[in-house]
């Protein structure tokens, strides 16, 4: 027991407990939470989702995704965030796996369920600050009978491979463009799109999640992107989608955070 006492004082009062921590990431405050599980043992459940990610291994993020409660998802702002979480074992010493830890991206939507009480189901009630995983995911860190457990939990810098994906969908007059494998602080604040024709940057709106909107006309015109994530920092894709892109079409950019 005094070892898992010297463990989580260590996570809550320097943020470092293993070598396999990255420095960028250590300045962030580990805060308390609690964490469930869903979508089967193949993951095959949390494809999709609140954000609007389709299949999350062509996107980038594969079973390492949890869906947030309301005050983490903050109505899809946390969309591509990426979250270093432990299982408390100096609360929960019978259902946590001692010294592992996971980085998961939030893709989904975890909603209130106010027929329960919060401590008793309603896990994703308001205020409760709660992640529910993939059970891949879960089970990294903790076993499969403990159902819920006691965790720690910390935003981290995403860590991509391969440049950010644009997939247009929509139509003409309304282009939706869904944003992935966002690196960096993952999260997006701002789009902006240009057409080659038009040649002036539009400002995109949130439409849900991940998928921003553009009510101008871009149709056979190559369109380039500019992206902003949660920490100010920009990235610009220049004519990511050629000229003769369409609706449903996926285009993946050079550039990334």
């Amino acid at each position: 027991m005094e070892s898992v006492n010297l463990f989580i004082t260590a996570l809550l009062l320097v943020g470092l407990f293993s070598s396999k921590f990255h420095v960028t990431d250590a300045a962030a405050i580990w805060l308390p939470a609690t964490a469930t599980f869903y979508g089967g043992s193949n993951g095959s459940g949390t494809m999709g989702g609140a954000c609007g990610y389709g299949d999350l291994y062509i996107d980038g993020y594969g079973l390492k995704t949890a869906a947030l409660s309301t005050v983490l998802f903050n109505n899809g702002a946390a969309c591509g965030g990426c979250y270093q979480i432990v299982c408390d074992a100096q609360k929960a010493p019978q259902w946590c796996l001692e010294g592992n830890y996971i980085t998961i991206t939030a893709t989904n939507f975890c909603p209130p369920n106010y027929a329960l009480p919060s401590d008793d189901g309603g896990w994703c009630n308001p205020p409760r600050q709660h992640f529910d995983m993939s059970q891949p995911a879960f089970e990294t860190i903790a076993i499969y009978r403990a159902g819920i457990v006691p965790i720690l939990y910390r935003k981290v810098r995403c860590r991509r491979s391969g440049g950010i994906r644009f997939t247009v969908n929509g139509r003409d007059y309304f282009e939706l463009v869904l944003v992935s494998n966002v690196g960096g602080a993952g999260d997006i604040s701002m789009v902006w799109i240009k057409g080659s024709k038009t040649n002036k940057w539009e400002t995109m709106s949130r439409n849900w999640g991940a998928n921003w909107q553009s009510f101008s006309y871009l149709n056979d015109q190559s369109l380039s992107f500019r992206v902003q994530v949660s920490n100010g920092r920009i990235r610009t894709a220049f004519n990511v989608m050629p000229s003769n892109w369409q609706f449903g079409q996926s285009f993946r950019s050079k550039v990334q955070f």
